[in-house]
């Protein structure tokens, strides 16, 4: 059976499993900045898997399966995640720095059917595998060894997540807290950061410990301005999400329960969709 989203947050197990696919993600975003800014914020995230979800649902014998513009417009229009003119400047960023590119004798077609570069699979395979590690974290599980293994379950796995996340209201529209730094650019960047870093052995029963946190060098890292980092940091501050611990010589930075507690259930709800994902592939 695979994990539900109250499994998960009820499984004490869990926290670990965060810390590790954060800073899964953290190393993926070093490795390739450009690439891993696609899943930077929860708009990019959302089009970002829908977009790769439609190119592997490509049927050849079907002239309307596969990820064209029309598309995706329809799809992500139609739950209000983004504007006809975001994804059509989405996709032209896509192709600006070669992350997509169009099938084989697509370019004079219509409608123009666009295809993942090695890249954007590597990207995307790579992110599977992290989750699939977080979840073995929990239970002890061989499920990202098995897909390693069989690489070819991309195919099959990430269109069923991606949708799964893209219909449902709880994941699609984080709660407010979390919402907060998942719908401004690089929101989702800071807080794997954060996430990451937090010491999970502490025993403060409202905050958790992340550590001192050079906003100039954490903006420029990001590829973001400082005004707009701190900006981000003060109205989450306001709302009680983060605070700093100025006892210390150097600020230390930390994340209230509150907020950690409303981010594991949201990121919950995507591991659990993954787990069922994985258990319907591999039957």
């Amino acid at each position: 059976m695979p994990f539900s989203a109250e499994d998960l947050v009820a499984n004490p197990k869990f926290i670990l499993t965060l810390r590790f696919h954060a800073g899964r993600m953290r190393d993926m975003f070093d490795a390739g900045p450009r690439l891993a800014r696609l899943l930077a914020s929860q708009q990019r995230w959302l089009l970002t898997q829908t977009a790769y979800a439609l190119a592997m649902e490509r049927d050849p014998a079907d002239p309307a399966s596969g990820f064209t513009a029309v598309r995706l417009t329809g799809e992500i229009t139609s739950l209000k995640v983004a504007s006809r003119n975001t994804v059509l400047s989405f996709i032209e960023e896509l192709l600006t720095y070669r992350f997509i590119a169009y099938e084989p004798g697509a370019e004079r077609r219509r409608p123009r059917h666009f295809e993942p570069a090695e890249i954007s699979h590597q990207a995307i395979f790579g992110w599977l595998v992290s989750n699939l590690g977080a979840l073995d974290l929990v239970d002890g599980g061989s499920r990202a060894a098995h897909v390693e293994a069989h690489p070819e379950l991309v195919r099959i796995l990430q269109p069923r997540i991606a949708r799964n996340c893209l219909r449902d209201p709880l994941w699609r529209d984080p709660a407010e807290h979390v919402g907060l730094f998942l719908w401004n650019d690089a929101g989702s960047l800071i807080v794997d950061h954060l996430v990451s870093r937090m010491d999970v052995e502490g025993d403060d029963p409202k905050h958790v410990i992340v550590g001192h946190v050079d906003s100039r060098a954490l903006a420029a890292d990001f590829m973001i301005s400082r005004t707009h980092l701190q900006r981000l940091f003060a109205k989450a501050a306001q709302q009680g999400c983060i605070g700093w611990e100025t006892s210390e010589r150097k600020p230390l930075l930390w994340m209230s329960r509150s907020f950690l507690e409303q981010y594991s259930q949201w990121q919950a709800i995507k591991f659990a969709y993954v787990d069922e994902a994985f258990q319907w592939g591999t039957r």
